[in-house]
């Protein structure tokens, strides 16, 4: 009787060990490097997807950040010739092409032959696995840039250490075949409201706040984009229109841009490429590479 107890006893423990292997998630699969040159991190299943089509302009059509162009496309050509470059942040004005500056230059660099350099997109709500999408990529034999566009942080979100520790603090460091680029509105990342409020609450104000605003000071550098002239938005159109052969009359183009921005209450590129959109659309030509 007792050993059919335990029997019993031993079964069903088998089928509940099973039954809780069959919910547990299954392991991750591993990256395929090559299957492209650009992959988005998905933290959930701890997986890097391949993007095959990557949303982005050529470098040529970026105007207006001419100085800063030319310093993220030097700090990422060292990179990928495994010379010493720094990570980098670029902030400020909305719309004058941070983002698309960082996949632009990326291409821009891979375009001149050699070993392929990746490009890691990194959502800023998964800031906090970062320990983990390191782990997978110091092991690959490619160099990767890891970019999170619009990374800021609100009160009580303390994942910004975590970004801090992989940066620059633990006790490995950065892989050095990964460099982070990082997009933001805010020069320092935090809203400075929660920087005073740790000023004013802190029993050592100072320490609080160097807790705080040091996060920007992980990157090496930091390239500042302003909102552009009216010049420099037409530069922006005429650019546009060039390189898609759009058939217009110059004069009446520029007249409707000048329209377009005013309406809208902002120059900048992005409003400069929703115009060129809106025209070629009453053209009836497609915007095709």
């Amino acid at each position: 009787m007792a050993n059919d107890t335990l029997e019993n006893l031993g079964a069903k423990l088998d089928r509940l060990i099973l039954a809780v292997e069959r919910l547990a998630p299954p392991p991750p699969r591993p990256a395929d490097f090559a299957a492209a040159d650009c992959f988005v991190w998905h933290a959930e299943t701890a997986t890097l997807e391949p993007i095959a089509r990557v949303n982005r302009v050529d470098i040529a059509l970026i105007k207006g950040v001419d100085r800063v162009r030319d310093i993220l496309v030097d700090n990422t050509q060292r990179f990928a010739a495994g010379l010493p470059a720094n990570n980098v942040l670029l902030w400020g004005a909305r719309g004058m092409g941070k983002s698309s500056l960082v996949k632009a230059a990326h291409a821009a660099v891979n375009a001149t032959g050699g070993t392929a350099l990746k490009l890691v997109e990194i959502h800023r709500e998964d800031i906090d696995t970062l320990p983990t999408l390191l782990g997978m990529l110091k092991a690959a034999p490619h160099a990767f840039i890891l970019f999170c566009d619009d990374l800021s942080f609100d009160h009580d979100d303390t994942s910004y250490k975590s970004l801090k520790a992989a940066l620059e603090g633990g006790v490995e460091g950065r892989p050095g075949n990964v460099i982070f680029y990082a997009t933001s509105n805010r020069r320092h990342l935090l809203p400075r409201d929660m920087i005073d409020n740790e000023r004013s609450t802190a029993i050592n104000p100072g320490e609080a706040v160097e807790e705080k605003v040091s996060l920007s000071d992980r990157f090496g550098l930091w390239l500042g984009f302003h909102k552009c002239s009216q010049d420099d938005y037409l530069e922006m159109v005429e650019g546009y229109v060039r390189h898609f052969g759009l058939k217009t009359d110059p004069e009446t183009m520029r007249a409707e841009a000048l329209e377009w921005a005013t309406t809208r209450g902002a120059r900048s590129g992005r409003v400069a490429w929703q115009f060129v959109q809106d025209l070629a659309g009453r053209l009836g030509q497609r915007l095709d590479a």
